[in-house]
């Protein structure tokens, strides 16, 4: 296992101020470890938020698949064509998932949720992103395990995949899609059960609700959310990339009183880690992946300090 609350190498970013940074990187660590082993050994009662994009096909993460992917050959990968003369990233292919591989991919989940009831607060609220073909393979093992089902979080983003004319026959079928394009991606929300009321909750652990936008505005279960952009992926060239726009909306939502920790299971290249720094938040980081892992602590204090832009390309404010 390694554990770091440092970025060890140099840093390549706008902070001049070495102190800045170093109190940036005192609000989280991170661990290279199974998420599993890490839950294990936890604190009861010390994480008040999970936000997380999990390998939620387990098999696109394998050091094979990784591979092919690098290698430009696709397997569970799919490598898109070039679109107006620009190239898009890999995205896996869900629908390529074998019975067993759905068998295993509910047995990962069961065990995740398991896991995490006690190292969670009760009140404490799971963010997880999904995909529409396999969502309820992710959503049915935490309700088994207990956790309240309290909606889903509709990221609606434009360029996933779907759409596609039958394999080898796209002429003969030139009407036919085998699918529909994806215009949205699922983030389960659910939440251990309060002790008594919500309101009793918050006062004892801070958690059981969701922090609003503003007095006025409540936080909504519908986000617009364009791809990271170039400059995030120049940082964090991970492959399930989620743009610091979204994320920080997602983490700044999942601590009701602004106080608490965020634990990120697998976390990648960090980037959830980083709007939760960007935030001036607590969290922790989990990443079995040596080389993510290694992305991962160069990338997230220039990822916390990236300025993002919302969907249309509008510069936001941190």
């Amino acid at each position: 296992m390694t554990r770091t609350r440092t970025g060890s190498p140099p840093f390549e970013g706008p902070f001049e101020d070495l102190k800045a940074k170093q109190r940036l990187e005192d609000l989280y660590e991170i661990h290279n470890i199974d998420a599993f082993e890490w839950l294990r050994g936890a604190k009861p009662l010390s994480v008040h938020a999970v936000v997380t994009d999990p390998p939620y096909g387990l098999v696109e993460y394998t050091p094979r698949e990784l591979e092919k992917m690098k290698n430009g050959k696709g397997g569970v990968w799919r490598i898109p064509p070039a679109f107006d003369g620009c190239w898009r990233g890999p995205v896996p292919r869900f629908t390529v998932l074998t019975e067993s591989d759905k068998v295993a991919l509910r047995a990962f989940f069961s065990k995740l949720a398991h896991l995490l009831v006690p190292v969670l607060v009760p009140g404490a609220h799971v963010f997880i992103a999904s995909n529409p073909l396999v969502s309820y393979l992710v959503y049915e093992p935490f309700i088994e395990a207990g956790f309240e089902k309290r909606g889903e979080i509709i990221r609606v983003v434009q360029t996933l995949p779907g759409g596609d004319r039958p394999k080898n026959a796209h002429d003969e079928f030139d009407d036919v899609s085998v699918m529909p394009r994806s215009c949205w991606e699922p983030w389960g929300l659910f939440r251990k059960p309060c002790e008594g009321r919500v309101q009793d909750n918050l006062r004892k652990w801070g958690t059981g609700g969701l922090r609003r936008i503003s007095p006025q505005e409540p936080f909504k279960d519908l986000i617009y959310s364009s791809p990271a952009r170039s400059r995030e992926r120049e940082i964090a060239p991970h492959p399930s990339l989620k743009p610091q726009h979204f994320l920080r909306q997602i983490v700044r939502a999942s601590l009701p009183l602004g106080k608490g920790v965020v634990l990120d299971p697998f976390m990648g290249s960090g980037s959830t880690i980083a709007a939760a720094a960007a935030l001036g938040l607590q969290s922790i980081g989990l990443e079995t992946n040596a080389e993510f892992f290694a992305m991962a602590k160069s990338a997230i204090p220039r990822l916390a300090s990236y300025l993002p832009t919302d969907a249309n390309g509008n510069g936001r404010k941190k």
